[in-house]
């Protein structure tokens, strides 16, 4: 997707699947990553919204679950946590870290920021990092943010100044990228080449998004698909040798019949040689090692035109 100022966020010219490559001659990619926000409203995460049956399973019995399924693959995943978060589940937050999985900022208390003034979302961001380097014992290096304002599911929000800030509070990566399927890089200036490293999330590779609706139990879920969807998609990224990126909310996945399917789909993973297990912060090293912004940032005069009344 071709960049355009304030409004695309990825290099003008993806790389090549010839181009992409990965540590140690590994074929591919694959990242695990994590959600522990329970859904809340656009003021963030509220003590009725810990309160629910579906909170307290997802930070609990889903969760150990889950965390078990890893551990048995010696699978590590990237955990995105808001800081409010790991403030009351602070045990189980430095456990996760203990067995190698990584640990990223997931906003303060998962709030829309596009609602917040730039000063105040500045001293928000600061504080998550205070509170999540002080419970881990280091400082995330990736923030996990959807520009979905308003969507109770989604993660968080993406205001005007939410890159800027994270580029400006030295973030290595963002997490929730939209616009290519390799890791690229968020443009805030043009003229200066002001980026981040922002890695692909794509709705369809979401549990969320299959498993919310209907409800449980109702005998209508999308389990199914859902695999369907992982195994065609990292079997074709596999094949090119670019990346996989999945994202797991224990409070849905983290029950019997999903936690079934989720791991044939990790022991069909497993089974492709040469497929590298990252954490998102080891992948955003070694891209930016490997494809830095200073050689592989082609910036173009955008191709668009705008028309009054255009959403584009």
């Amino acid at each position: 997707m071709p960049w355009k100022e304030r409004y695309t966020i990825s290099d003008e010219k993806s790389l090549l699947d010839s181009e992409v490559t990965w540590p140690d001659e590994q074929r591919c990619c694959f990242r695990i990553v994590v959600d522990l926000a329970p859904p809340c409203g656009p003021a963030g995460i509220t003590p009725q919204d810990l309160a629910t049956p579906d909170a307290y399973f997802g930070m609990h019995g889903g969760l150990a679950a889950l965390a078990d399924g890893l551990r048995r693959r010696r699978l590590k995943a990237t955990f995105a946590v808001p800081a409010v978060m790991a403030e009351i589940h602070a045990d189980t937050i430095r456990a996760l870290r203990g067995e190698g999985h990584e640990i990223a900022a997931h906003g303060f208390k998962h709030e829309d920021v596009s609602l917040l003034s730039r000063d105040e979302e500045k001293a928000r961001l600061a504080r998550t990092t205070e509170i999540l380097t002080r419970i881990v014992g280091q400082r995330p290096s990736g923030w996990f943010s959807l520009p979905r304002p308003s969507d109770k599911f989604a993660g968080g929000a993406v205001s005007g100044h939410t890159v800027d800030l994270l580029i400006e509070d030295g973030y290595d990566y963002f997490g929730n990228g939209l616009a290519d399927d390799v890791p690229h890089y968020w443009v805030t200036d043009f003229a200066s080449r002001r980026a981040i490293l922002t890695l692909p999330y794509y709705y369809h590779f979401d549990d969320q998004f299959f498993l919310l609706f209907p409800k449980k139990g109702t005998g209508l879920e999308n389990p199914d698909t859902l695999f369907r969807n992982w195994k065609a998609e990292l079997d074709a990224q596999y094949k090119r040798g670019r990346q996989f990126t999945m994202v797991l909310h224990p409070h849905g996945i983290g029950w019997p019949n999903r936690l079934h399917m989720l791991e044939q789909f990790l022991d069909h993973a497993q089974s492709l040689p040469a497929l590298w297990n990252a954490t998102s912060a080891e992948c955003a090293r070694h891209w930016t090692a490997t494809f830095p912004a200073a050689t592989h940032l082609k910036l173009e005069p955008s191709i668009w035109r705008d028309y009054p009344g255009s959403l584009s």
